[in-house]
């Protein structure tokens, strides 16, 4: 938070003939706190986990470029699709040695987004000046845990069929676990409503893209 603080501070600080004209902030889908099977639009209010009150300050201090004519857009990322890094590479060694399965019971949302969206949501972000305020960086249609477990043993070809106790992901992935046990069905409905238009829309075809991606020579 105190990056973001000192960040807003220089940009007060500069000229405004060089100062940008946009600051996007990134903090995450933890802000809304666990929410069960509930839709979660950007309208829906924090929890009061801490993750979610640090989202909340993480915001707060970012929102404040508003006051001399910054346009801010608040951007909280789910669940982001990438083999080299993240929750899901994390989760892949498990699941090649076909010993993934549910998480702690699998009932709970996943709120993914493959890392090409994500970034174009960042882009469209910056380039559309229409864009202020929060916004879900998840994609369209979250799944339980239950359905992304399925989806990565098909992608990788393994059976995704052992059970995972909460605590032993715990350990695995120390506090990224929150974002895979606690659960928010978020929907990106201010990026649908604003005209992004997503890449990867579905989780087989974006597991598929992210444990695939094509050389850099390509």
């Amino acid at each position: 938070m105190s990056g973001t603080r000192n960040l807003v501070e220089g940009l007060r600080a500069t000229a405004e003939a060089e100062r940008p004209r946009v600051l996007v902030s990134s903090s995450g889908v933890a802000y809304y706190g666990p929410r069960g099977d509930e839709e979660v639009t950007e309208e829906a209010p924090p929890g009061d986990t801490f993750l979610a009150r640090v989202s909340v300050e993480w915001e707060r201090e970012a929102a404040r470029a508003a006051e001399f004519g910054v346009r801010v857009v608040r951007m909280r990322t789910g669940v982001v699709l990438d083999a080299s890094g993240g929750t899901l590479k994390s989760l892949l060694a498990t699941y090649r040695a076909g010993l993934g399965g549910p998480i702690a019971g699998g009932a709970f949302a996943v709120p993914w987004i493959h890392l090409d969206d994500i970034a174009g949501l960042y882009v469209k972000a910056v380039d559309d000046a229409s864009w202020s305020g929060a916004y879900n960086g998840t994609a369209p249609g979250p799944v339980t845990q239950r359905e992304f477990s399925k989806a990565l043993g098909r992608a990788l070809h393994r059976p995704a069929v052992v059970p995972m106790p909460g605590f032993a992901l715990r350990m695995a992935l120390g506090e990224m676990a929150d974002m895979v046990t606690t659960g928010q069905r978020a929907v990106p409905r201010r990026a649908l409503d604003g005209g992004y238009v997503y890449a990867y829309p579905l989780l087989d075809a974006a597991l598929t893209a992210a444990l695939n991606p094509p050389d850099e020579g390509s």
